[in-house]
C-alpha cells in the first residue's frame, strides 16, 4: 500500500506538514477515525449545488434527488446489499439499532426472547433490554473469562422456540476479535431466530457483505470508516417490508419508513466519497465503484494493519506485567488491529496520561462495552488502555508509541 498516497488524501496530516505543526498520532480510531478528503469536498458539493428538499419537479430539486440516489447505491456496494432499500441511514448506530428494536418489538409478544451478549458495546444492549418493560425476556450469551472469548456451545442452551432475536458483535472494540458470524448466523436461522449484528469495530479494518454472511440485521458508523458523523444500519428487504415503520403513518415504503425526517443528504452524499476513496486506494483515481476494487482496497488494508500490529505485539512481548486482552497475536484472519492490554501494578489511566505527553492519542476506559469490563474484572484498574489502528498510520508512528510506552510502563 502507498502510505504517503494515503496520508496525502486526510487533510490533517497535511496541514501539519503546512504548518509546522507537531505532529499528532491518532492511534484512538476505534473512537473515531479521521475524515477523508474526499467525504470533506462532497458535502461542499452538495451544499454548493444540491441544496434543496427533495421531491420537487424543479431541475436542482431532480438533480440532488439523484444525486443521493447514487449516493445510496455506493453505500450499497460498499455493504453488498441485494437492495438499495436495505440500506437505512440515520444520526448514529445508537439511534438506528433504538429505532429498529421499538419497530420490531410491534410484531412480539409478552414472554418471546432475545438473546444479547455481555461483549458488545451498549448500542447493541440498552436498547434490547428496555424492551423488557414491555414483558420481552432478555438471556445473555456471556463472555468466558479465560479465553475472551464467546463460545458457540453457551449460545445453545439459551435459544428457544421463543427466541426472536440474537444480538452479538462481529467485532468487539476493546477485543478486536474477529468473530465467526457466518457459523452463529447459519445455527441461529436453523433455530428460527433473527440476527442483529454490530459491524462497527469491524467495517473499518475488512469489507461488509452481507449477502455472504446471510445477516438479517448489520449497521456499522461512517465517522469510524473515514467519513462524517452518521451510521447505516443494512436490514433484509423481506423484513423491512414486514414490520412497522417509526415515520409518519402514511410513509410505508422503506428505507423511508426508518428514517424520521429524511436523512442527512449531504452527509449521506459523503459517505458515497468515501466509497469512492477506498476504490482508488486499490485502483489509482480512475476507479470506478466497485466490490472487485473495495476487496482489493481492503486486503491492502488488511495487510498493512497486521505489519503494524506485529511490531507493536513484538515489543509488549517483551514488557513483563504487560496483558493483552484478547487473541495476543497479529493475524489478520483472527483480528483487527484495535487491541488492548492491562499492566499489573499500573492502572490504564497512569500509562495513557503517561502517553499523552508525546502527542500520541491512544485512550483508556470501558469503551461504553460496560459488562465486559466488569464481567473481565477491570474495572479497578479504569478500565483497559486501547491501541486502535487504521490504514494511514506508518510503522514510524508505531515506532513512537513503542519509545513513549517504554517510559510509560516503567
Amino acid at each position: 500500500m502507498d502510505i504517503d498516497w494515503v496520508r496525502a488524501q486526510f487533510p490533517v496530516f497535511q496541514k501539519q506538514t503546512e504548518q509546522q505543526l507537531a505532529p499528532m498520532v491518532f492511534m484512538d480510531n476505534a473512537g473515531g477515525s479521521q475524515t477523508v478528503r474526499h467525504a470533506m469536498e462532497a458535502i461542499v458539493k452538495y451544499l454548493t449545488e444540491y441544496d434543496v428538499q427533495l421531491g420537487a419537479s424543479y431541475a436542482t430539486s431532480v438533480a440532488a434527488a439523484k444525486q443521493l440516489e447514487q449516493a445510496t447505491q455506493a453505500i450499497q456496494t460498499f455493504v453488498n446489499a441485494e437492495h438499495k432499500e436495505e440500506v437505512i441511514v440515520g444520526a448514529s448506530s445508537t439511534a438506528l439499532v433504538r429505532i429498529m428494536s421499538l419497530c420490531l418489538a410491534q410484531g412480539w409478544q409478552h414472554g418471546d426472547e432475545v438473546i444479547i451478549t455481555d461483549v458488545d458495546h451498549e448500542a447493541n444492549r440498552a436498547a434490547w433490554l428496555d424492551l423488557q418493560k414491555q414483558g420481552i425476556v432478555i438471556k445473555t450469551w456471556q463472555i468466558r473469562t479465560d479465553t475472551a472469548e464467546l463460545h458457540t456451545d453457551d449460545l445453545l442452551p439459551l435459544l428457544s422456540t421463543k427466541t426472536k432475536l440474537v444480538c452479538f458483535t462481529h467485532v468487539s472494540n476493546i477485543l478486536g476479535t474477529i468473530n465467526p458470524i457466518t457459523e452463529w448466523t447459519k445455527l441461529i436461522h436453523n433455530q428460527g431466530a433473527m440476527v442483529f449484528v454490530d459491524g462497527v469495530a469491524y467495517a473499518p479494518h475488512r469489507l461488509i457483505d452481507v449477502q455472504a454472511w446471510d445477516v438479517d440485521f448489520y449497521f456499522f458508523s461512517t465517522y469510524k470508516t473515514f467519513g462524517p458523523h452518521q451510521a447505516v444500519l443494512y436490514g433484509k428487504h423481506s423484513i423491512l417490508k414486514a414490520i412497522p415503520g417509526f415515520n409518519h403513518a402514511f410513509i410505508q415504503s422503506t428505507p423511508y419508513k426508518f428514517q424520521p425526517g429524511n436523512v442527512n443528504y449531504e452527509l449521506c452524499y459523503a459517505m458515497a466519497a468515501v466509497v469512492k476513496y477506498l476504490c482508488e486506494l486499490a485502483a489509482g483515481e480512475s476507479a470506478s465503484i466497485s466490490r472487485k476494487h473495495l476487496q482489493q482496497a481492503y486486503t491492502l488494508i488488511s495487510n498493512h494493519e497486521a505489519c503494524l500490529l506485529e511490531t507493536l505485539f513484538n515489543f509488549l512481548s517483551t514488557v513483563s506485567n504487560i496483558r493483552i486482552i484478547g487473541v495476543a497475536g497479529s493475524d489478520a484472519k483472527l483480528r483487527v488491529a484495535t487491541f488492548s492490554f492491562i499492566h499489573n501494578t499500573l492502572s490504564s489511566e497512569q500509562i495513557v496520561k503517561n502517553v499523552d505527553g508525546y502527542n500520541i492519542g491512544i485512550r483508556y476506559g470501558d469503551f461504553y462495552a460496560v459488562e465486559l469490563i466488569d464481567n473481565l474484572g477491570l474495572r479497578g484498574q479504569q478500565g483497559v488502555v486501547r491501541v486502535s489502528l487504521a490504514h494511514y498510520n506508518t510503522l514510524t508512528e508505531v515506532e513512537s508509541l513503542i519509545t513513549a510506552l517504554r517510559i510509560a510502563l516503567k
